[in-house]
């Protein structure tokens, strides 16, 4: 999770420089070490391919090999550079200690060191127990290091250890104890790249994008919270031509404004349980600084597809939609739940944004899958 910087702090002026989330140094200085590994010295940098499929150099620090034969630890790190939206994990270095594991050929095996949290609670997508490490970039670590390690697999398999020096710190500046993240920070990221969501700088690309489309003609318009949604999107709706697909991020009310302004006849939206969850909320802007989830929605919603009193108490606790989302699936009522939170979501966003458009939402899965389309007569 992200420090907010408020108004008035020097660092909310800033540009659109990207940066590299935790998840992208983590599998560089990962796939560093384990070229250490193979080779008896770490690099002073290394290509990483990111997860969407960008390749970038970064530069290794601390790189070292210790030990010999099936006892050698090879060890390297990685400054993040948040780019021009600097947070609490901003200047962190991202550090992997990797060694084989004998006769365990094929194996990636990978944990948690000091200054990764650990996941205390449901509903993170995460291992109670295990370290915070996203999905994605689980991934993404794996994939790097298998990159380069061929030859080790073969015959074993390898143990990826990350550690971020001072991470229970700036944990402390983040959500992540709240969430039920303790000792430390998340690993994140699905792409790889930062993006300055809180500048004004992101807000003009999603006006100039919608203008862009109307531009050329477009009388249709898909926002979609993030580049999973947006593919996805993509996926339910082939017809429509790429310059209607414009990632609103966090910047509802942006979005929604110029989309009217620009007439624009439909305009649907692609997201998940959190921000559809946001949405219902009435929130101009999404972002986990700017408001928590609505716990009483989620329960409301649940309360309406018929779901446990128990479980409904549960929901009200917890402090994320994910978990709600989760615990409902195991009784069966993803669809009825998501539809049902789509239709609050509809009947927001026609109350604060109207005009004469129709909206529909389209709903998927922390995997990008389909899991329902609501449209505004469904809804209204």
């Amino acid at each position: 999770m992200s420090e907010k910087v408020r108004k008035g702090d020097t660092r909310r002026t800033r540009g659109n420089r990207t940066g590299f989330t935790t998840g992208a140094c983590s599998a560089a200085a990962a796939r560093a070490a384990t070229c250490g590994l193979l080779g008896g010295a770490v690099p002073a940098s290394v290509v990483c391919r990111l997860p969407n499929g960008r390749e970038v150099i970064f530069a290794v620090i601390d790189g070292r090999v210790d030990g010999e034969g099936s006892d050698r630890v090879a060890h390297a790190a990685v400054v993040k550079d948040a780019g021009d939206d600097p947070d609490a994990t901003h200047g962190a270095h991202l550090t992997a200690d990797v060694r084989r594991l004998p006769q365990r050929a094929g194996e990636i095996s990978l944990c948690g060191g000091p200054g990764v949290g650990v996941v205390t609670r449901e509903g993170l997508g995460l291992a109670v127990g295990g370290p915070a490490i996203n999905p994605v970039p689980q991934r993404n670590i794996r994939d790097n290091v298998r990159a380069v390690a061929a030859e080790i697999l073969a015959v074993d398999g390898i143990e990826v250890r990350i550690s971020v020096p001072g991470g229970e710190q700036m944990a402390k500046k983040t959500l992540n104890a709240r969430l039920g993240i303790l000792d430390g920070i998340s690993i994140l990221g699905t792409t790889g790249i930062v993006r300055p969501y809180s500048t004004a700088a992101f807000r003009a690309s999603v006006v100039q994008a919608i203008d862009v489309a109307a531009a050329q003609g477009q009388s249709s318009v898909v926002l979609t919270t993030g580049g999973r949604s947006e593919k996805f999107a993509m996926r339910q709706l082939p017809a429509l031509d790429e310059a209607c697909f414009v990632q609103m991020g966090d910047f509802v009310k942006a979005a929604f404004t110029t989309a009217i302004k620009r007439r624009m006849r439909a305009v649907h939206v692609g997201a998940m349980v959190g921000k559809l969850t946001k949405m219902s909320q009435g929130l101009a802007v999404t972002h986990a600084w700017r408001a928590e989830v609505d716990r009483e929605i989620l329960a409301d919603a649940a309360r309406a597809v018929a779901a446990p009193a128990d479980l409904i108490a549960d929901i009200q606790a917890a402090e994320t939609a994910r978990f709600a989302a989760e615990k409902l699936a195991v009784l069966g009522l993803t669809v009825p739940f998501h539809r049902e939170l789509a239709s609050r979501a509809i009947r927001s966003l026609k109350r604060q944004y109207p005009g004469d458009y129709r909206l529909s939402i389209l709903v998927c899965d922390f995997e990008g899958r389909f899991i329902c389309r609501v449209d505004e007569h469904e809804a209204l």
